[in-house]
This record gives C-alpha cells, structure tokens and sequence, in this order.
C-alpha cells in the first residue's frame, strides 16, 4: 500500500471523527458542562446567603438576648421596688395598729385607774362613816347622809 493513501485515508477518518464529535458529542457536552457551572454558582450564591442570613439571624438572637436580659433586669428592679414599697406599708400598718393599741392600753390604764379611784372613794367613804360614827359614838345612816358622804369622797379625791 501506498503511505499517501494511508495517510489520507487516516486523515480523512480523522476528520470524520472530529466533524461526528463537533456534531453531536460536543453540544451536549457542554451543555452538561454549563449546567454544572450553573449549579455549583447557585450553590455558591445560596451559601453567601446562608451565610449572610446566619450572621443576622446571630445579630436578631443578640439583640433579643440583651432586650430579654433588659426587660428581666427591669422586672427585677420593679420587684425591688414592690418589695420596698410593701415593707413601707408593713410598717405604717405596724405603726398605726401600734398607736391604736397604745390608745387602747392608755383608755384601758384610765378606766382600771378611775375603777381603782372609785372603789378607794368608796372604802374611804365606809372608813370615814365608820371612823365619824365612832368618834360620835352612834351609827351614822349612810342613806341618809349620802349628800354628805358624795362631799366628803369628792374632797378626798380631790386632794
């Protein structure tokens, strides 16, 4: 065989080979190869936003956390207050019951020291009929000096 011949029929088979791969082997081939640049840039663009809306969703949970530690410490400040407020209370409620006790303890003084006074008037009334009755020598009638006895006690109380 001829070496022209051979080499122009392998070019020519060569040339078939490209021309049937430029046809039909090459277009869906790239194809696939774009759709794969494609997927894996879209992949790239949803993980920037992944990775953006992470780094806000940390800056939102943050941000919720020092409102939430905010509004605590103002619940504990209001209980604070409340607890101070309720112990003022207590106390003013202890200090007037304390003064209404004290009034009830001077009223009770005073009536067991008017009771005591009345009851010393009347056993001095009796010890001063008594006593007069013997220094007259005869009974003197208690009903019947009463006027006189009411005198006699209220110038005894008196001093």
């Amino acid at each position: 065989m001829n070496i022209t011949a051979s080499l122009l029929g392998q070019a020519l088979a060569f040339a078939i080979l490209i021309w049937f791969m430029v046809k039909f082997i090459w277009p869906p081939l790239m194809d696939a190869i774009e759709d794969r640049q494609k997927k894996i840039a879209e992949g790239l663009a949803a993980a920037d936003k992944g990775s953006k809306s992470l780094d806000e969703a940390k800056v939102a949970a943050i941000g919720i956390i020092k409102e939430a530690h905010s509004q605590a410490n103002k619940i504990v400040e209001q209980a604070h207050r409340r607890e101070t407020e309720m112990i003022d209370e207590a106390k003013a409620t202890a200090v007037v019951q304390g003064q209404r006790l004290l009034g009830d303890a001077k009223q009770e003084v005073a009536l067991e020291s008017n009771r005591a006074r009345e009851q010393l008037r009347k056993e001095v009334a009796t010890l001063a009929v008594s006593g007069a009755s013997k220094l007259l020598g005869r009974e003197i009638d208690a009903k019947a000096h009463a006027d006189l006895l009411d005198k006699l006690a209220l110038e005894i109380e008196r001093g």
